[in-house]
């Protein structure tokens, strides 16, 4: 299921936005994004909150695994598994799943839609690693996407729910009174938030 989620997770990532022809990579404004997920004939929901200004990720994972918090000015992720009581620092070139590799990536525009109420502009995108389709916001939201990433298999994902809200900072601020644990060797590629290679 992780495999499953990590291909579906591919186009909710940042991607550059130096040039006219890419899409705005970070949301401009704090929000709230609920997600249906689907990979490999299963299904999940997941929310990912964004702050701003200090473009922070938080992405809410299913099933009772935790969270996982990438903070792309720092350059510092973590994952945080709450029924363990435990947190694990991970490279943010990992919590951010393929940041870095889309930044390379090659884009083409396409028309638009309307997802969760909001209209949003289709890019095809295709890197050395991972290739798909996603439809970001003008403010940079990303409202689906479907691909399919190395050792990942492919996966869809699609924005349910879309809230422009101030967020919180203590929900990305790493909890108190957890513990710490190493990131084990040999993590399978396409696990959320770990990255020896895409998610």
């Amino acid at each position: 299921m992780r495999h499953a989620l990590a291909a579906a997770l591919i186009a909710a990532l940042p991607v550059a936005a130096e040039a006219q022809d890419r899409p705005q990579i970070y949301p401009t404004r704090d929000v709230a994004v609920t997600y249906r997920v689907a990979g490999q004939g299963q299904q999940a929901e997941l929310t990912m909150l964004w702050s701003a200004a200090q473009r922070l990720m938080r992405m809410n994972m299913p099933q009772g695994m935790g969270y996982m918090v990438a903070d792309h000015q720092g350059q510092r992720g973590f994952m945080v598994m709450e029924q363990m009581r435990m947190i694990m620092d991970v490279p943010v070139a990992q919590a951010a799943g393929m940041q870095r590799d889309l930044e390379n990536a090659r884009f083409t525009r396409g028309g638009v839609e309307k997802i969760a109420g909001l209209d949003c502009t289709v890019w095809r995108y295709q890197s050395a690693s991972s290739q798909g389709e996603a439809c970001i916001t003008n403010d940079g939201v990303m409202l689906r996407g479907n691909g399919a990433a190395q050792g990942a298999g492919q996966g869809r994902i699609e924005a349910t729910r879309v809230v422009y809200q101030p967020q919180d900072a203590a929900l990305f601020r790493r909890p108190e009174g957890y513990q710490t644990m190493q990131m084990p060797q040999g993590v399978p590629q396409g696990m959320p938030g770990m990255q020896g290679a895409p998610r």
